[in-house]
């Protein structure tokens, strides 16, 4: 059997856009790493239904979001959304109201879109963080890195420059309305979450503390509480690391995150209270590992290694939830975001 996913890169050195990797689950081996669509910086995507894909982009000094129907591996360009200044560094897709969402770094900007029924991307709201910032260098300023649809229905926006976790109520009409605030540790560096699958308990990355923090999600208001924090890399370990990706096994029993610097893949043991242990780390054989998915049978993890160019392929064990390297030094320009796709 033969599985696909979509590949996102820079296109800072040799890259030409957006890629796509075959997994041959009867061989173990990722192969055919193919050119879908030519772009420009297409750091981050998300899938929509029937074929929809929602991708970053660059267009010169222009950033913004783009909109392709895939038509078996040819990608169709429907609408762009571009102003001046950098492209956003996130994209989701929110089935429930036909809207993606996108968090600008640089800006510190979230903004919402509904997607038309033909095919256009129409603003709905933009909303810009201020406040006072972080204590590290990178966070000069407020620096929106994630904006995802929480179980329930809200908006979960984590802003890296103000370790801050911000939810909002989201109207049928695309307007955003502040919901609560989870003020994080001085220096946390708030860049993604993800939900359990009971909707109740979110884990949440820090990519400038190199932490991982459980939390305890309150449906009624949409606020957060605190129940752990620990480590992604070792306690003494003295070099640059910045978190990066983190992805929960469909079970609900096992937390993956990457590390740039040591160059890892942590896994982390959820326990019956729901916080975690960690259990492994495993080299991504490569450097600077910023994103990585399961596959749809959580059978196998491919990871991506930004500054080596390269793709590396685990086995992955469902009882344990530890993985094993099977194959490493696949050639991609850049990736930097791996998704599912068929």
């Amino acid at each position: 059997m033969t599985e696909n996913f979509l590949i996102g890169t820079y296109t800072l050195r040799t890259s030409k856009g957006l890629y796509a990797v075959t997994l041959d689950t009867d061989q173990e081996k990722l192969t055919n790493v193919r050119l879908i669509a030519h772009q420009e910086k297409p750091a981050y995507l998300a899938l929509g239904p029937d074929h929809l894909l929602f991708v970053l982009k660059q267009d010169g000094k222009d950033g913004g979001v783009s909109s392709y129907q895939l038509d078996g591996e040819h990608a169709k360009e429907l609408d762009e959304d571009l102003s001046a200044g950098a492209p956003p560094a996130h994209v989701s897709w929110d089935g429930s109201r036909h809207m993606i969402y996108t968090a600008n770094y640089h800006k510190g900007e979230i903004r919402a879109y509904k997607f038309t029924s033909n095919g256009k991307l129409q603003l709905t709201d933009w909303v810009v963080h201020q406040g006072q910032c972080g204590p590290k260098p990178e966070q000069d300023a407020p620096h929106a890195h994630y904006a995802q649809i929480t179980p329930d229905g809200r908006l979960a926006v984590c802003d890296l420059g103000m370790d801050l976790l911000v939810t909002y109520d989201v109207s049928e009409d695309g307007k955003l309305t502040m919901a609560s605030r989870l003020q994080c540790e001085s220096g946390f560096g708030t860049r993604h979450l993800t939900f359990h699958p009971n909707g109740q308990y979110a884990y949440l990355l820090g990519e400038l503390s190199s932490k991982l923090t459980v939390l305890k999600y309150n449906s009624s208001d949409g606020s957060f509480k605190h129940l752990q924090t620990i480590k992604t890399i070792p306690e003494d370990w003295q070099a640059h690391n910045g978190a990066a990706a983190i992805h929960l096994s469909q079970d609900g029993k096992y937390i993956y995150t990457s590390n740039r610097g040591q160059n890892t893949i942590a896994v982390f043991g959820i326990q019956p209270d729901f916080t975690v242990k960690h259990i492994q780390s495993i080299s991504t054989a490569g450097d600077f590992p910023r994103d990585f998915e399961l596959s749809h049978d959580d059978r196998y993890l491919v990871a991506s290694n930004q500054q080596s160019d390269n793709l590396t392929l685990y086995r992955r064990d469902a009882e344990t939830g530890l993985l094993t390297a099977i194959q490493s030094g696949v050639s991609c320009p850049e990736p930097v975001c791996v998704k599912k796709w068929y």
